[in-house]
């Protein structure tokens, strides 16, 4: 099953008190004093163990204690189940209980679950106690269904549901992929949750359930808790992130990632790349090319083409035009086609660098492959116009206006250089 955080089960001595408190009468039914004194007697009856059954059950205590199950086991054998009053049968059936559960023999735990309900020895609380425990058996056997409907029962009647047993109803609905079930347990376990000691799991499943039903603001302040309940896991960070830009919040969206990054979390080639990305639509190129060479420098990134053209379009859109040719140009020489190689031709005509412009688009052409070859060759056309070799640049304008979209530039072009003459 999956991991159930915090709420995990375990062996758990439910109402077997040691030895003393066997052998006495229990002292809560002297308390009432307005109790009839008839019914307090009976009561106190009721709860008081033979001497002899109190030994045993004592002396099986201590062995289950000592993880000697099979003593402890050994030693229940030898009383006389029915002899014992209802109050000795439900002690035994709990310590059956724990045995049956070491051994992870759970159809035999709730058996004898039911048992010591059914004794009739046990108080409200302790048969509380024992219809959540079979519950919480069948959510650990991974019986998501049985878990949900014995959780549903119970939770009417229970005497006070803390937010395990609402997170645990909440798992059973989610492994079974019925998130609208799952969420108001969810919901519920977080409301209870002690708001000085979150649980992470909780949260966790909370917040997946809220993304899983596409109710993404609700989940904005769930991830919160989570990143505040656990600011060294970098996930909660890029799943906030990721989140404020489903919203289309990129403000923040940069600013929790930002706050990741200065926390040292943001290591990793692909979060580098988003950082970046965002720091690049938000405005802030400059940092974004700051991040990109320094990541470079430290070899936490791959060095394929898309990287090296992210850091050119970081230094374009900051206005640093010399600084983006080199990765520009870097990016050109991996990139499997042509195209980034014209791209560079179209910086440099930005640039006014005519000769550089050609070269970088005859590249791109020896490269081939290329999505638009007509605007390659506008590209040397106007780069040789520029450098008023208009005879150079004739055929190239020629070769453009063969394409529809390009036709007019070029004409007006040839025009402009016919006039010349």
């Amino acid at each position: 099953m999956r991991e159930l955080g915090n709420g995990r089960l375990g062996p758990v001595v439910a109402g077997v008190a040691l030895a003393a408190s066997l052998l006495a009468s229990a002292s809560a039914f002297g308390q009432g004093g307005r109790a009839d004194a008839e019914e307090r007697e009976a009561a106190a009856r009721a709860s008081t163990v033979d001497a002899q059954t109190g030994r045993t059950l004592n002396e099986a205590i201590e062995l289950l204690n000592a993880d000697d199950h099979a003593g402890a086991a050994q030693k229940i054998a030898t009383l006389r189940l029915d002899r014992l009053s209802p109050y000795e049968r439900g002690r035994v059936e709990q310590i059956l209980f724990n045995i049956a559960l070491s051994q992870e023999r759970y159809e035999e735990t709730r058996g004898h679950l039911r048992q010591a309900i059914d004794s009739g020895g046990l108080n409200a609380q302790e048969i509380d106690q024992a219809k959540y425990q079979s519950a919480q058996l069948y959510i650990y056997e991974g019986k998501w269904r049985e878990g949900a409907a014995a959780l549903e029962e119970w939770l009417p009647t229970a005497l006070n549901p803390n937010s395990a047993a609402y997170y645990f109803l909440a798992a059973a609905y989610f492994e079974q992929d019925d998130i609208a079930r799952a969420l108001p347990p969810a919901k519920k376990a977080v409301e209870l949750m002690d708001p000085a000691k979150p649980n992470e799991s909780w949260l966790s499943l909370l917040s997946a359930l809220y993304l899983a039903s596409e109710e993404y603001r609700e989940a904005v302040p769930v991830l919160h808790q989570l990143v505040a309940a656990a600011p060294q896991k970098k996930g909660y960070w890029l799943q906030l992130s990721a989140l404020y830009v489903q919203i289309e919040d990129y403000v923040n969206g940069l600013a929790m990632l930002q706050l990741a990054n200065h926390a040292g979390l943001v290591t990793e080639d692909a979060d580098v790349r988003r950082l970046a990305d965002l720091l690049l639509f938000n405005g802030v190129p400059y940092r974004g090319a700051q991040l990109l060479e320094s990541a470079i420098e430290r070899g936490t990134v791959t060095l394929d083409d898309k990287l090296y053209e992210k850091l050119a379009n970081c230094w374009i859109a900051a206005g640093e035009l010399d600084e983006s040719v080199a990765p520009l140009e870097r990016a050109a020489e991996i990139a499997e086609s042509g195209d980034t190689f014209v791209r560079l031709g179209e910086l440099q005509v930005q640039r006014a660098d005519w000769r550089a412009a050609i070269a970088a688009v005859e590249r791109g052409i020896e490269k081939s492959r290329l999505k638009d070859p007509g605007n390659a060759q506008l590209l040397i056309g106007v780069a040789h116009y520029n450098r008023k070799d208009y005879g150079a640049a004739v055929p190239f304008f020629e070769r453009a206006r063969q394409w529809d979209k390009h036709r007019p530039i070029a004409d007006s072009y040839l025009q402009a250089i016919r006039a010349q003459f």
